[in-house]
C-alpha cells in the first residue's frame, strides 16, 4: 500500500486500521488451512475500496488450526497501536456454539458457514453500555466484524467449505498498549479495541477524538444522565471538582471540540450542560470559535481588548492587552488599573465575556439545552459564572 494524502501542505503516508489487520490475519490463516501452504502476504480490499497487500508474520500450525499475525502500520498518524502485531487463530469445526454469524452461501443449495468470532489475549472487553458492542462482548467493532465475516465467507466459498469456523483475534501487547488509550475511561477493559470504519488510518485526523466524545456522551445517556459538566481538559475538571462535589460520572472532557460536543448533547437529548474552563480557552468561544485549537486562530487578545474597551478601559491599557501573550497577563493589566483607580472593571468585563460565550453556545444548540458557564484563571482563581450555572450544578452535585 502506498496511499498518501495532502494535509497542511505536506504529503503524509496513511496506514491501515486494527480492523484491517484482524480481517487480513483471519483471511490468511483460513487460506493456509485450506491450501496447507504458508503465505508471505495476503490481499485485502478495505471498506472504502482501497487495495492492501499485507505481509504475514509468525505462522503457527496445529492439528486443525492456523494462527498468524499482521503488523499494524499507522502511517504518519501517532497511533499507540502502531507496529504491534494483531493475530488471528482460525480453527475449522463441525459445530460452533456461542454467538455466531450465520450466512447463507450458495443459497440455492442451502449451504452455509457457521462462524464464531471472539476476542482473546489483549483484546478489550466491553463493560459499559453505549459502545459499539454490548456489555460482555469483545471490543471488536461492527465494521471490523463485517470485514472478517466477508473475507472468511468468500474464502470458504472459493474452496467449497461450508462447515464451522472458530476465529480468535488476539494481540499479545494489547493490554499494555491500551493503558495509553481512552479505553478504560470508556469501559473497555483488558486490552485494545479492534476499530476502523474505512480500513485506512488517515494521519493527524481529529475524527478519533470526536468519536470518543460522542461515545462517552452516549454512555452517559444510556446511564440515564441528563445533566453534565463539560470541560476542555484537566484544568477545568480539577477546578470544578475542587470547588463543588461533583461525581466523575457527570463530567466529560471535550478537548478543543466544544462545538461538536454541544451538537452531540443536543442530538442526544441532554437537558442541562455546564461548561467550565480556563479563560484562555473559553474566551475564544466568546468570539465564535467553537473549535479552540490554535491552528484555527488565536483571537484572545483582540476579544479581551475589545470587550475591555467597551467596559471603559483606557486606550493605553487596551494597547497593552493587545501586546500581551496570555490571558493571565491581560487580567493582570486590568487588575493593576483597578487598583490604581479604585474601580471594579474586571467583574464587569468577565460577565460580558461570559454572556457572549453563553450566547454562542445557545446559538449552537438552538436554545434546546439549558447552559451554564464558569471560568477561572490559573493565577487569580475563580473569575465568574453565568446566571443559572449554580442552579444546574446544585442539581448535579446532589
Amino acid at each position: 500500500m502506498n496511499y498518501e494524502i495532502i494535509k497542511d501542505s505536506k504529503k503524509l503516508r496513511c496506514g491501515y486500521t486494527t480492523g484491517s489487520c484482524a480481517a487480513a490475519a483471519a483471511k490468511a490463516a483460513l487460506l493456509m488451512l485450506h491450501t496447507k501452504k504458508d503465505l508471505n502476504s495476503v490481499y485485502l480490499i478495505t471498506p472504502n475500496g482501497l487495495e492492501l497487500t499485507l505481509p504475514v508474520f509468525d505462522i503457527t500450525r496445529e492439528e486443525n488450526s492456523v494462527s498468524c499475525a499482521i503488523q499494524k502500520d499507522a502511517g504518519d498518524d501517532p497511533d499507540v497501536t502502531d507496529g504491534m502485531y494483531i493475530y488471528a487463530k482460525v480453527t475449522l469445526t463441525d459445530k460452533v456454539g456461542g454467538n455466531t454469524y450465520l450466512a447463507a452461501n450458495k443459497a440455492d443449495k442451502g449451504e452455509q458457514s457457521e462462524i464464531m468470532l471472539r476476542g482473546g489475549q489483549g483484546i478489550g472487553k466491553v463493560t459499559k453500555p453505549g459502545l459499539d458492542q454490548p456489555i460482555g462482548e469483545a471490543a471488536i467493532n461492527s465494521i471490523p466484524r463485517s470485514m472478517i465475516k466477508k473475507e472468511v465467507l468468500e474464502v470458504n466459498e472459493e474452496y467449497g467449505y461450508f462447515g464451522g469456523v472458530d476465529i480468535e483475534i488476539y494481540a499479545p501487547e494489547g493490554e499494555e498498549r491500551a493503558r495509553k488509550t481512552f479505553n478504560s475511561q470508556l469501559g473497555i477493559l483488558g486490552g485494545i479495541s479492534i476499530l476502523g470504519t474505512t480500513g485506512i488510518v488517515e494521519p493527524m485526523s481529529d475524527s478519533a477524538i470526536i468519536d470518543t466524545i460522542r461515545i462517552e456522551l452516549n454512555q452517559k445517556k444510556e446511564e440515564g444522565i441528563k445533566r453534565i459538566i463539560m470541560t476542555p481538559g484537566n484544568y477545568g475538571e480539577d477546578f470544578i471538582r475542587m470547588s463543588h462535589e461533583i461525581s466523575p460520572q457527570f463530567m466529560i472532557k471535550c478537548s478543543n471540540f466544544i462545538g461538536e460536543a454541544f451538537d452531540f448533547v443536543t442530538e442526544m437529548g441532554f437537558t442541562d450542560v455546564c461548561l467550565v474552563g480556563h479563560i484562555g480557552k473559553l474566551i475564544k468561544v466568546a468570539g465564535g470559535m467553537l473549535n479552540t485549537h490554535s491552528r484555527y486562530g488565536d483571537c484572545r487578545a483582540e476579544i479581551f481588548a475589545a470587550n475591555a474597551a467597551a467596559c471603559g478601559l483606557p486606550q493605553k491599557e487596551v494597547m497593552e492587552i493587545l501586546e500581551s501573550v496570555t490571558t493571565e497577563e491581560m487580567i493582570t493589566i486590568v487588575k493593576q488599573y483597578e487598583k490604581e483607580y479604585s474601580t471594579l472593571l474586571l467583574d464587569t468585563l468577565i460577565q460580558k465575556l461570559l454572556e457572549k460565550i453563553a450566547y454562542q453556545l445557545n446559538r449552537r444548540v438552538n436554545q434546546r439545552v439549558r447552559i451554564g458557564v464558569m471560568t477561572f484563571s490559573s493565577k487569580y482563581g475563580y473569575l465568574g459564572e453565568t446566571e443559572g450555572f449554580s442552579d444546574i450544578v446544585s442539581i448535579i452535585a446532589v
